[in-house]
């Protein structure tokens, strides 16, 4: 099997990239670098029998099409996007560049390339909007108020659209809040790597808002785990990915701080614009068509998290 990874030097595009070469996947990765790092890829790049590329390519241009074009994928995983809220609020134009053009640059290579399907990372709690009926399904209304909720949005009804006209199955993961090994904790980054950077380095760790906003924390390796089935399961749908559970961010950082051996409290900052209060995604539609569904629990994974950082600051 063939895949293309766009966003595969990312934090969860780099640990997919991982689990198809374990799989015997032949890969070609797409990544500006704008976010993603090749240090992510480095197992990949140094193991001899790995039959994988990189290609450093902006997702806006058509480069990217003529790519796909030639290496012809059987599947494209679409990662690489515009994925910061408040980049979508100041600059709404940029983020449909990227995440809305993009998105066509992906599927006009795979319509050239014959390709079968692309499995797209669709964002959950943003594209559904704000709701208090938790955990959502796929059914929910979707209302995103934010830029990148609407060009996520946009992005899927593109899929739908080609799969119509031209035939190229899809599936998009709606992904809840994804923590692991490998976020960046600099920037926009997953609160749990941001609490692992700044507990590490014994720093007061910051809450935007009261902390009783909460999300649905799922660990890098099950997401990884739902791509690859989509791979071959779950044709023409939405599906959520994530653990139905809501966390608040007040609770995260108790049991983060606990894992650290960190006493001090939080410090307590201005809510961000355009974040949702409460978020949850109700995982039932991807048990069913991918026979999918989350192992592991937030104190484990952040654990590993806490793990990972710790090693990274020793080596």
């Amino acid at each position: 099997m063939h895949a293309l990874v766009t966003g595969g030097a990312g934090f969860i595009g780099s640990t997919l990239v991982d689990r198809l070469l374990a799989e015997g996947w032949t890969v070609d990765v797409v990544d500006d670098l704008s976010t993603g790092s090749l240090a992510n890829l480095a197992d990949a790049r140094a193991n001899p029998s790995h039959d994988f590329s990189f290609h450093r390519i902006d997702i806006r241009s058509e480069a990217l099409c003529e790519l796909i074009e030639h290496r012809q994928p059987e599947v494209v995983f679409h990662l690489a996007a515009q994925a910061d809220v408040r980049v979508s609020v100041a600059r709404p134009a940029f983020d449909a560049e990227v995440n809305i053009v993009g998105t066509l640059n992906v599927l006009e290579g795979a319509r050239a390339a014959g390709t079968r399907k692309v499995v797209f990372a669709a964002s959950g709690g943003t594209l559904y909007g704000e709701t208090d009926k938790l955990p959502l399904r796929e059914s929910a209304e979707q209302r995103p108020l934010s830029p990148y909720g609407v060009s996520k949005k946009a992005a899927i009804d593109y899929l739908v659209a080609y799969r119509a006209l031209h035939g190229i199955e899809s599936t998009a993961l709606a992904l809840a809040n994804i923590y692991g090994p490998r976020q960046d904790p600099h920037g926009e980054a997953g609160v749990v790597a941001i609490f692992a950077g700044q507990l590490l380095k014994g720093e007061q760790c910051k809450i935007f808002g009261d902390g009783q906003q909460t999300r649905d924390f799922v660990y890098v390796d099950d997401v990884v785990d739902a791509f690859s089935r989509a791979a071959t399961r779950g044709d023409g749908l939405l599906i959520n990915i994530g653990t139905g559970t809501e966390t608040s961010v007040n609770q995260l950082y108790s049991t983060m701080a606990s894992l650290a051996g960190v006493e001090t409290p939080p410090r307590y900052e201005p809510a961000r614009p355009g974040e949702l209060r409460r978020s949850a995604l109700d995982p039932g539609r991807a048990g069913v068509q991918l026979g999918w569904k989350p192992w592991t629990a937030l104190d484990e994974g952040a654990g590993a998290v806490l793990r990972w950082f710790r090693d990274r600051s020793l080596g």
